[in-house]
C-alpha cells in the first residue's frame, strides 16, 4: 500500500521522538489521531456517514430522533431538563442530532473529540463513541508474561516490536492482575480513556453521564480476542492493518467497560451498563413508541436501525450513571 504525505509526516515526527528507533503503540496511536496539522481527528474533513470520502457511521448520524431518544433518557435519569445543561463531548463537525432538544435544557455546549472541557455545575454529559477515539497500549503475552507492544519507525516500514519496559504509569499495576494467556495473545487497553472520564467527571458537578460506545470487558477479551480489538476504518472498510494510512484512517479499539466503570463509581456515580437496545427500552419507552405511531415508514426504520440487535442495539452498549 503507498504511503500518504500525510503518513509520511507522521512517521517523520515519531522517527525524530523514537528511543533506539522504536515508540511505544499509544505513542503512535496519539500521533496519528490527534497530531496538530496531521492527526485524523484533527484535520477538516467528513469522517462519519454514507456520502463518499466518509470512513464510519455512528448512531449520531441517524439525526433527530438519536437526540430526541436521548434527551427522554437524559429527563428519566435527571428529572427537570431545564435545570441541566447538555453537554456533548466528542461531536463530529455538522452533527445536528440535538438540535431539536436543545431547547429542553438549560444550555448546549458541543466539544469536538480531544477537548477537555470544565462543565457546568448541573450537567448531563452525553459522548457517542468518544473513549474508542483514544490511544491505547497494545501488550502481548510472550515467554511467560505480559508485555508491551511498541513499533519500530527507523525501518523502511513499520513493525511491532516488543519493549524492554512498560511505559504508560498504569500498566504495572494493570498487568500484575492479569492471568496468563496463550502464547502471542494480544491485549488492546485504552488507558487513556479512563483518564479522560476522570478528568471530564472532575469539578463536583452534578448530574449525569451518557457514554454509548462499543466495548469488552477484560475478561471478554481474553476469552475471544485474540488478536486483540485494535482495528482500522477507511472508506467503510474494516482493517486490522493499524500501521498504514496513519492520519488518515480511524484507529479505534473497544473500551474496557470493567475500567472505565469503576473510575465513575469512585466520582460518586450509581452506575448502569446495558445494551443500547435495553437502555433505549428502559428509559426512553415512550418516545420510542411514539415514534413508532406516528413517525412513519422512514422514521420506523431508524428506530430499528438504533435498536435492533442486528443494527446498533446490541453491538453498542450504554454506560450511564447519575451523581446529585
Amino acid at each position: 500500500m503507498e504511503p500518504t504525505v500525510q503518513h509520511d509526516a507522521i512517521v517523520a515526527l515519531l522517527r525524530r521522538e523514537a528511543r533506539g528507533g522504536v515508540v511505544p503503540f499509544a505513542r503512535l496511536i496519539e500521533v496519528a489521531l490527534y497530531a496538530p496539522g496531521l492527526g485524523y481527528y484533527v484535520t477538516e474533513r467528513p469522517r462519519v456517514g454514507k456520502a463518499a470520502g466518509t470512513d464510519f457511521t455512528t448512531a449520531a448520524a441517524l439525526g433527530p430522533m438519536f437526540g430526541e431518544l436521548l434527551a427522554a433518557a437524559a429527563a428519566e435519569l435527571v428529572g427537570d431538563l431545564a435545570a441541566h445543561a447538555l453537554v456533548e463531548v466528542g461531536a463530529e463537525p455538522g452533527q445536528t442530532h440535538f438540535a431539536g432538544v436543545a431547547g429542553r435544557f438549560a444550555a448546549h455546549h458541543v466539544f469536538r473529540v480531544g477537548a477537555y472541557p470544565v462543565l457546568p455545575p448541573r450537567s448531563v454529559l452525553v459522548a457517542n463513541e468518544l473513549f474508542d477515539a483514544q490511544p491505547f497500549d497494545r501488550f502481548i503475552f510472550q515467554d511467560g508474561a505480559w508485555r508491551e507492544l511498541g513499533v519500530r519507525v527507523d525501518g523502511p516500514v513499520l513493525a511491532p516490536e516488543v519493549l524492554p519496559a512498560f511505559t504508560d504509569p498504569a500498566a504495572p499495576d494493570f498487568v500484575a492482575g492479569l492471568p496468563a494467556a496463550a502464547e502471542g495473545w494480544i491485549l488492546d487497553v485504552p488507558f487513556a480513556a479512563e483518564r479522560l472520564l476522570a478528568r471530564l467527571l472532575a469539578g463536583g458537578w452534578t448530574g449525569a453521564v451518557i457514554f454509548l460506545d462499543y466495548g469488552k470487558t477484560v475478561a471478554q477479551c481474553l476469552e475471544s480476542s485474540p488478536a486483540g480489538t485494535a482495528r482500522a476504518y477507511h472508506r467503510h472498510q474494516l482493517s486490522g492493518d493499524t500501521l498504514t494510512r496513519l492520519g488518515s484512517q480511524d484507529l479505534t479499539c473497544h473500551v474496557l467497560w470493567d475500567r472505565l466503570e469503576p473510575v465513575l463509581q469512585a466520582a460518586g456515580f450509581q452506575t448502569g451498563l446495558q445494551r443500547q437496545e435495553a437502555f433505549f427500552v428502559k428509559h426512553a419507552a415512550v418516545a420510542m413508541e411514539r415514534i413508532a405511531v406516528s413517525g412513519g415508514p422512514e422514521a420506523t426504520g431508524r428506530l430499528r436501525a438504533l435498536t435492533h440487535p442486528a443494527h446498533f442495539g446490541s453491538k453498542f452498549q450504554v454506560l450511564y450513571g447519575i451523581r446529585r
